[in-house]
């Protein structure tokens, strides 16, 4: 079993739930701990209820987990929603003054903190968040200092008299605990590695910047915004021009342009705003520009669930813009997966002059993940393509969309003297030319559509097929998708403690799909379910169609949150028991 230990956060949006995330955050990572971050919220600006869960230690951590080890609610909301996670070894910190306990479960620990007999309350509304992050970190066995490097750090850019009082409520609370609380049983150990802590969103607008991107643009949409405030931030550092635009019609057709122009150009968006994307899209495979859209997917339709996750959008992407057109479309399948794809979608969207997708959720855009720093390659193989950028070239008259074995013609950059070319979102001959200027030439229709089409197999090949995690004589075989990597990842591991062996395929190119390697992989797999954030199953019916295949169950999950490693468990002993073959488990932190 993973060593972990999970804390959670919660109160009104407003009351600072965020910040003690930060700190606790940079003071595992620095230990030399892995963490996973999660923040459930409501989609308001003040009120509401978050609810904050950092999970750390020195295995691996992938996901949010199944318990909590220790509970600080800044609220009586808060102690009331969440005091049932706690069980026999786990901790509640709380403002003795304003918040009371109700039942729990025996051998929890009630640790109550005289708030306003340690800080001035009057001055600071927010004291009882700083005096539980140093009485925690006493309790887990942490040092003080290292927690005073992280507040003068944290408040840096305030006076040294706000970092001062701070770091006085921290050691107040410090002290509290060390003599009025029973330290856990599982002191935090510190390891010699250091990591990064990132959202995926940062990840991914790191990804672009580390590929050359030198052209961002995008409307603000949740959860899809934190890459905009991320090239915002750097712009001027990386040298990339970053425009927000009035909408995501705008967003994209400004992308194409600079994309044209000869940049690697990026844009990204959640699902309604994607939907406004889809006309550019077609514009894109029309006119064979390369350009990458990532979609941050929420929970639907319409405005749906704007701060929850889902994996709703597939089909979406799939059938984006009309008519039949060479795309790739991919998943990542964790936040340091979010930095590696960016480059490895643009080098396939540039050598075939072609749309990438990037299909993410908000658990990994929102969420964070400790990740060493050695598996971010911030010089990626980078490949343009047939990409002509001088005139120094000999050529016969310029054929923009010269009719090629590979599909794929060389591409100039615009304006370039003795490259003439015509583009445009009609459908033209090899110059460019529009085929309904003179009359809808069948032949020459057919020819293009060919030539376009011809890329899907050169896509194929750049792209590899999935791998079976695990062994191959499993007794489950879990079939997941992006996000549901490390929480599928870490059941198995649950499962086989419980002596159930399970193997684990996850899909991390959608297209193209590599239908014959997975029904090879399969082919021999003795019970096989798919795992998914949707309601419909819409990776299931995708696999379906493109393969004919059906699997034994599903495990599907669709009320806003992410699954938890026991939800699959549960999920799969049931159905291996012959009870059902689809399973929707029961989220049971109320946010």
């Amino acid at each position: 079993m993973r060593q972990s230990f999970a804390v959670g956060i919660g109160g009104a949006a407003g009351q600072g739930v965020a910040t003690p995330g930060d700190i606790f955050a940079k003071v595992f990572s620095r230990r030399g701990l892995h963490l996973n971050a999660y923040n459930a919220y409501q989609s308001i600006i003040r009120g509401g209820h978050t609810f904050l869960t950092i999970r750390t230690g020195p295995d691996k951590i992938s996901n949010m987990g199944d318990h909590l080890d220790l509970l600080i609610p800044l609220n009586q909301d808060t102690m009331d929603r969440h005091l049932s996670l706690l069980t026999a070894g786990g901790a509640v910190l709380y403002n003795s003054d304003s918040i009371k306990p109700g039942p729990h479960a025996d051998g929890v620990q009630l640790c109550p903190v005289p708030v306003s007999q340690l800080a001035d309350i009057t001055k600071n509304k927010i004291a009882q968040n700083t005096l539980a992050i140093g009485a925690a970190l006493s309790m887990t066995g942490i040092g003080f200092p290292a927690l005073e490097e992280v507040l003068a750090e944290q408040f840096r850019k305030k006076d040294l008299k706000v970092i001062d009082e701070n770091v006085n409520l921290a050691r107040a609370g410090y002290d509290y605990a060390s003599q009025h609380f029973k330290p856990f049983a599982w002191p935090l150990p510190m390891t010699e590695t250091r990591y990064a802590v990132l959202s995926g969103n940062a990840a991914m607008a790191m990804g672009g910047a580390a590929a050359g991107v030198k052209f961002y643009s995008a409307y603000p949409m949740s959860p899809s915004t934190g890459v905009l405030h991320w090239f915002a931030d750097h712009a001027r550092k990386a040298n990339i021009m970053v425009r927000q635009v009035e909408d995501e019609i705008g967003v994209i057709n400004m992308a194409i342009g600079a994309a044209h122009a000869g940049v690697r150009a990026m844009c990204a968006t959640s699902g309604g705003g994607f939907a406004l994307m889809s006309e550019g899209l077609g514009l894109a495979a029309q006119a064979e520009i390369p350009l990458v859209v990532i979609d941050c997917q929420r929970a639907g339709p319409s405005t749906g669930v704007p701060t929850k996750t889902e994996q709703g959008d597939l089909w979406q992407m799939l059938g984006a813009a009309f008519g039949d057109y060479p795309r790739v479309i991919a998943a990542p399948l964790d936040i340091a997966d979010c930095f590696t794809l960016i480059p490895e979608i643009f080098n396939i969207a540039d050598r075939y002059q072609c749309p990438g997708i990037v299909l993410c959720d908000l658990l990994l855009s929102e969420g964070r993940l400790s990740v060493d720093p050695k598996e971010l390659d911030f010089y990626p193989k980078i490949d343009r393509g047939e990409l002509i950028t001088s005139n120094g070239i000999e050529h016969d008259t310029y054929k923009r969309y010269k009719i090629t074995e590979s599909g794929v013609s060389p591409r100039v950059i615009p304006g370039i003297p003795g490259f003439t070319h015509v583009v445009s979102s009609d459908e033209h001959d090899e110059d460019g030319v529009l085929i309904s200027d003179e009359y809808t030439n069948t032949a020459k229709r057919r020819a293009m559509m060919e030539k376009r089409m011809r890329k899907v197999d050169g896509i194929a090949a750049a792209v590899p097929p999935p791998q079976l995690l695990g062994p191959a004589n499993a007794d489950v075989t879990l079939i997941g998708w992006g996000s549901t990597y490390g929480v599928i990842d870490e059941a198995c591991e649950l499962l086989r403690e419980a002596g159930i062996s399970a193997n684990h395929l996850p899909i991390r190119w959608l297209v193209p799909l590599h239908g014959d390697a997975i029904l090879d992989l399969l082919k021999n797999a003795k019970h096989t379910i798919i795992v998914e954030n949707n309601y419909s199953g819409q990776f299931a019916r995708y696999l379906r169609s493109e393969t004919s295949f059906v699997p034994n169950g599903h495990i599907r999950k669709y009320d806003g949150e992410p699954f938890m490693p026991h939800h699959i468990v549960e999920a799969v002993k049931e159905q291996l028991a012959g009870k059902t073959t689809l399973s929707v488990p029961t989220h049971e932190v109320m946010v």
